[in-house]
């Protein structure tokens, strides 16, 4: 009996049997895949997957996310491998298709989706008890998170994802929901781009209480701390809430959404802990 899960599209995607070669082009999928205890079936990962740091630097690798090598995918002889609407180019997901390839796409938006990708990479790797554990962990530090959030005050929220130009993201994204789930306010949620470029001047009319940098997709460090000192009367500013932070808190999916949850939280409520039931 084969077995089946939905795809970014909502069409059904089916394997004879669960995997046993995996090749994985998405960081927090690789990740995913080691916490659900599949490691032994990923066959490669991207250049860019970094997380466990000893396990996958032990797996061959395919290249990054927007130019895998094929050859290189096809010579680990995988029965699966996994891409994403965003990370990955169509056009190499419909090569790998026309190779043969078996090709699950992924495109998780919400928390929700998140966690869902965790129930589907169980199935898909036979893993359905670790992945059903690690699940309800997460969606019970969301109901926990949202519990909180809903009785405070939304917290008015800049959060660049890259600088020169800088870009933010609106609310079709995932990030906008990991802030949204935590009671924040994405001030550019109304923008019709996906990724829209946005000036610091626009920045500082919407008047931000907290301004998160992320270390990832792009670098944010210390040294771009300056580009907002100028901006004196936004309120991110003239408190000092302006936060250098792991990136994957905002925008990876998979078993770290608790942590990332409870974490984002004690942020925006000013360094207060946030008790959670993690998995």
């Amino acid at each position: 009996m084969s077995i089946a899960v939905n795809d970014a599209f909502g069409r059904p995607f089916e394997l004879d049997e669960p995997a046993r070669r995996i090749v994985s082009l998405i960081p927090s999928i690789s990740e995913t895949l080691f916490r659900l205890g599949a490691g032994g079936q990923v066959a490669g990962v991207s250049d860019f997957c970094c997380q466990p740091p000893e396990d996958v630097a032990a797996k061959p690798k395919v290249g990054g996310q927007k130019n895998p090598r094929l050859d290189a995918i096809l010579a680990l002889k995988p029965d699966l491998v996994i891409a994403n609407v965003e990370e990955n180019h169509k056009r190499h997901v419909e090569a790998m298709w026309a190779a043969g390839l078996k090709v699950f796409v992924t495109y998780p938006r919400t928390v929700k989706e998140g966690i869902q990708l965790i129930r589907d990479l169980g199935v898909l790797t036979g893993t359905q008890d670790r992945a059903e554990k690690l699940a309800l962990g997460c969606e019970k530090a969301r109901a926990q998170i949202e519990a909180v959030s809903v009785r405070r005050a939304p917290v008015r929220v800049f959060s660049p994802i890259w600088r020169k130009p800088y870009m933010t993201v609106n609310r079709d994204t995932y990030i906008h929901d990991v802030l949204h789930t935590c009671g924040a306010e994405n001030i550019f949620q109304d923008r019709q781009e996906r990724y829209p470029k946005v000036t610091l001047d626009e920045m500082a009319d919407r008047r931000p209480d907290i301004i998160l940098l992320g270390d990832e997709p792009f670098p944010f460090a210390g040294r771009h701390l300056e580009d907002f000192r100028v901006f004196s009367l936004v309120p991110a500013v003239r408190t000092g809430r302006l936060h250098l932070l792991d990136g994957k808190i905002l925008s990876w999916y998979g078993p770290r959404i608790a942590e990332s949850l409870g974490t984002l939280m004690g942020i925006l409520l000013a360094g207060k802990s946030v008790p959670l039931g993690l998995p």
